[in-house]
């Protein structure tokens, strides 16, 4: 059975490189994307490099396509070995990246993501100004699960050194990251 997996994910993967098809690719990568969220083809999806297909993905036009591809990473990075391998792949900048996109699942999958990569040497990265900036502007937003996230993070993840620097910063500048579309 477990050999059943490697070859079914294998056969998504695969899929995935040689489809012209969006909506074939969506569909694979949300396929992928809900595999993530089971610990038992967390080996299987290293082994097939679904990490870096979900990374590569995040710069992609297809909002849809980077929704599933962030929505993977979310899922992955609870594993420290995944994590460790996302912030070694230079990951955290194309998941803030994430958090201008106008799909609020995919601000809410990058939030999320950044909170699980948050480490002591990460820290620094997944908490800069311009992230702290964006969870400001985040927790007032009309979106309870937005604003409440927000705050999570605010609360939990950054000192609130960061908070007022941010909080300064945000009063002098009009331009931003803007809210995601309902």
């Amino acid at each position: 059975m477990e050999l059943g997996r490697l070859e079914y994910l294998q056969a998504l993967v695969t899929e995935f490189q040689v489809t012209d098809s969006p909506e074939a690719k969506e569909q694979v990568l949300a396929n992928l994307a809900n595999f993530s969220y089971d610990p038992k083809n967390y080996d299987y999806l290293r082994q097939l490099q679904v990490l870096d297909l979900f990374l590569d993905t995040l710069t992609e036009d297809n909002e849809t396509l980077v929704e599933f591809a962030i929505g993977g990473l979310c899922n992955l990075c609870l594993d420290k070995t995944n994590k460790d391998y996302i912030l070694e792949a230079n990951g955290v900048e194309p998941i803030i990246n994430c958090l201008s996109s106008s799909n609020e699942e995919t601000v809410m999958s990058a939030v999320t993501t950044l909170m699980y990569l948050t480490t002591p040497q990460s820290r620094q990265q997944t908490t800069a100004l311009p992230v702290v900036e964006c969870m400001l502007r985040f927790s007032l937003s009309a979106s309870r699960r937005l604003s409440n996230l927000a705050t999570v993070f605010l609360e939990d993840y950054c000192t609130p050194l960061q908070v007022e620097e941010a909080r300064n910063l945000s009063k002098h500048t009009a331009v931003g990251i803007p809210l995601p579309k309902d």
